[in-house]
């Protein structure tokens, strides 16, 4: 009867579970040798000692083989009367372990074949009490029942905490694959939209001057391709999460990196002015990288969308939370209509959610169209 190879678990584990066995092995061999000396057996080197050490032995290769070790420990316990011992204390018992290991693998059908066999053998040998004893029969017979049953669903009950527990692993996985998608979605697409905004800018710029004025259309090219190199780099540090494990990437953007946003939006005509209140240097790695990423995302709207001459980035910086405001003097949105939100939008919204803050967009009195986050800062408390 073929075996499906086990399942190569870490080290300690591995560690433990021989902890385990040995322990199991040594037990089983005490006990039926004190039971046996208990029931009346005189001279435990003749059968008891030896069987007591073949049962604890095949233990400790119970989990490779757990059904050779049942059909094996089963084997030597009719072998031991057959050569006309008395089992101590009943059939079922000296093979508990084996009968529970075996109980947890796809084969229980099987175990509990053999079981029934060996429990059938033990009421026909033990038939010669009937006579004498017929409530001691019963309770033999229905004792070895009871004690193979407890057995199996023991097994059975186990193997299923244990698929139980491996399924919610594999959920937790699979749900932290999803967020890392999801957040790697909106660095790319806050890269992108960001380089294709600025870049779109100083291309129509380069196509107006380029026969007036040559050289002003060679610094917009310039500029153009700063942004575009920039923004590759981002991409490849993205691709190489994606494509093994963050370990080893270049850092993320983050604060350091404002006045960079804040000067490609300037190179695009948009007159930018940055307020900040606080200091920066204190903020942790992942709200730093939201607060770059709703000001990048702001600009690339307000550069694509909004035909705005300036727009004001107001950063607050406090112990437990942090304010980001981007607003611009554009053409906003009309009375009355719906704010259409993109994956822009959306992506602000949920990375924002995520870390526990709340974010509004929408237009402002006077014209223009204004986004606001508030963050709060991990590990403060309120």
């Amino acid at each position: 009867m073929a075996e499906p190879p086990p399942r190569r678990e870490p080290a300690p584990l591995r560690h433990l579970a021989g902890i385990t066995d040995t322990t199991l092995a040594v037990l089983t061999l005490v006990f039926f040798v004190a039971v046996a000396l208990a029931t009346g057996v005189r001279d435990p080197w003749d059968g008891t000692i030896p069987l007591g050490l073949f049962l604890g032995g095949l233990l400790l290769v119970r989990r490779r083989w757990p059904m050779t070790v049942l059909l094996l420990s089963v084997a030597g316990i009719f072998a031991y009367h057959l050569t006309g011992h008395w089992p101590p204390a009943g059939w079922i018992w000296p093979a508990a372990v084996a009968y529970f290991t075996a109980a947890t693998t796809p084969r229980v059908r099987w175990v509990a074949a053999v079981g029934v066999a060996q429990l059938a053998y033990s009421a026909f040998d033990a038939r010669v009490i009937i006579d004498r004893n017929l409530a001691r029969y019963v309770i033999h017979v229905a004792g070895e029942g009871v004690l193979l049953a407890l057995l199996i669903a023991a097994g059975l009950t186990y193997a299923a905490a244990l698929r139980w527990r491996e399924r919610l692993r594999e959920t937790d996985r699979r749900a932290h694959a999803a967020e890392e998608r999801l957040r790697v979605s909106h660095e790319v697409h806050d890269v992108i939209a960001h380089t294709l905004a600025v870049v779109g800018v100083q291309l129509n710029v380069a196509a107006d001057v380029l026969e007036e004025d040559p050289e002003e259309a060679a610094a917009a090219l310039r500029v153009a391709k700063d942004v575009r190199n920039r923004a590759m780099a981002d991409l490849r540090s993205l691709i190489t999460i994606l494509r093994d494990s963050p370990e080893g990437t270049a850092p993320q953007a983050d604060l350091a990196s404002l006045d960079l946003l804040i000067a490609d939006a300037r190179a695009g005509g948009l007159d930018v002015r940055l307020d900040e209140d606080g200091d920066r240097t204190d903020v942790p790695a992942v709200t730093a990288i939201a607060v770059h990423r709703i000001v990048q995302e702001s600009l690339a709207n307000t550069l694509k969308h909004a035909e705005a001459g300036s727009a004001t980035v107001t950063i607050g910086y406090r112990p437990h939370a942090i304010t980001v405001e981007v607003a611009d003097d554009g053409r906003g949105v009309p009375d009355g209509a719906e704010i259409a939100e993109g994956h822009g939008l959306a992506g602000m919204r949920e990375r924002v959610s995520a870390l526990g803050g709340a974010l509004t967009a929408g237009p402002v009195p006077g014209g223009g169209f204004a986004v606001r986050a508030e963050l709060p800062v991990a590990g403060s408390t309120a």
